[in-house]
């Protein structure tokens, strides 16, 4: 469904950011974005910089690093911007030396864990992972400790590392939190969490009743519920694991003007009301965030260190399959 931008958006897209109408001639995004999306962000992005002819191509994050790699191999690099799902994919990147630093942008409201110390990217909203349950559920969770309980057994639903990209990041961001580690991961097999696919079978399980909780991002549930889907979301207590749509200007960018003025967008007051609009969380402060969403300053978010996430994805994968029998 094609996102409708608001009034007040439109009038702030408008004004757009300082220098903004500078940029011109064609910029290449290479987005993970759902389609709707994608289009949404561009045509808000070029409401503000008419100058400038957005191409976009789109396809799921490991597909669109395949296409970059084999491109720069070719020594044919097309994309000028990557617009993708995570930061650890952005962070080997970083790593490998394939980023453009954008050291002028503003990251004001931005936390510190939200953006490259070096201004490499930048994150562009926040998908929570959080705690969904079926309204007809006997215990209402507030803790991710809820999910071991004894109440909870033989109805979990949860993504798997292997397959979903947040899931992988959450189980990242947990296994290194003192307080969960790898043992609480053995808590919910031991309780019969099942484990697999992406959060969209995991919404279909409890919204249907086949289980009565799961482990989802935040978005698909509170878009249900207001559906009238009989579920519920929670943010845990202990905090949220999260993915942010990073941006990021590749190092072989064309017309890295541009480049600069859309990830200046995306992060604006302007960029993250385009992303409420769309039902997101922005990750700037300030920001009103969309119906059914607590206020940003509410929501906890757990430490998580992309760098890290990068050296141990495959001892991660490796070992969440062992533990579920995968």
């Amino acid at each position: 469904m094609k996102a409708i931008l608001s009034a007040a958006t439109l009038l702030a897209i408008g004004f757009g950011a300082s220098g903004a109408l500078a940029a011109s001639g064609k910029l290449v995004v290479y987005t993970s974005q759902p389609n709707a999306d994608a289009q949404t962000t561009v045509d808000a992005f070029k409401a503000a910089n008419p100058g400038v002819d957005v191409e976009w191509v789109r396809d799921g994050t490991t597909k669109i690093m395949a296409k970059v790699r084999a491109e720069i191999a070719a020594g044919q690099p097309v994309a000028d911007v990557l617009f993708i799902a995570d930061t650890v994919t952005m962070e080997g990147l970083r790593q490998e030396g394939r980023l453009l630093a954008h050291e002028a942008a503003d990251v004001k409201g931005f936390d510190a864990g939200l953006y490259d110390a070096g201004k490499t990217y930048f994150s562009t909203k926040l998908i929570t992972t959080g705690i969904v349950y079926n309204t007809n559920a006997p215990m209402k969770p507030k803790s991710w400790k809820d999910l071991a309980n004894a109440a909870a057994k033989g109805q979990i639903s949860m993504p798997s590392p292997l397959t979903s990209g947040a899931a992988l990041i959450h189980a990242a961001a947990l296994s290194e939190n003192p307080d969960f580690g790898w043992k609480y991961f053995e808590a919910l097999a031991d309780n019969q969490a099942q484990a697999q696919g992406g959060n969209g079978g995991v919404l279909k399980a409890v919204a249907g009743g086949e289980k009565m909780y799961g482990i989802i991002v935040d978005f698909l549930p509170i878009r249900e519920k207001a559906k009238g889907a009989p579920v519920e979301f929670v943010f845990p207590e202990e905090g949220v694991t999260y993915v942010t749509e990073p941006v990021a200007i590749l190092n072989t960018a064309k017309n890295v003007e541009a480049a600069k003025a859309f990830v200046d967008f995306l992060i604006s007051d302007a960029g993250q009301k385009v992303a409420v609009d769309m039902g997101y969380l922005p990750a700037k402060a300030g920001i009103a965030t969309p119906a059914g969403f607590p206020k940003l300053e509410d929501i906890k978010l757990m430490g998580f260190n992309a760098a890290s996430a990068l050296a141990n994805e495959e001892a991660n994968k490796k070992k969440f399959a062992e533990i579920f029998g995968m």
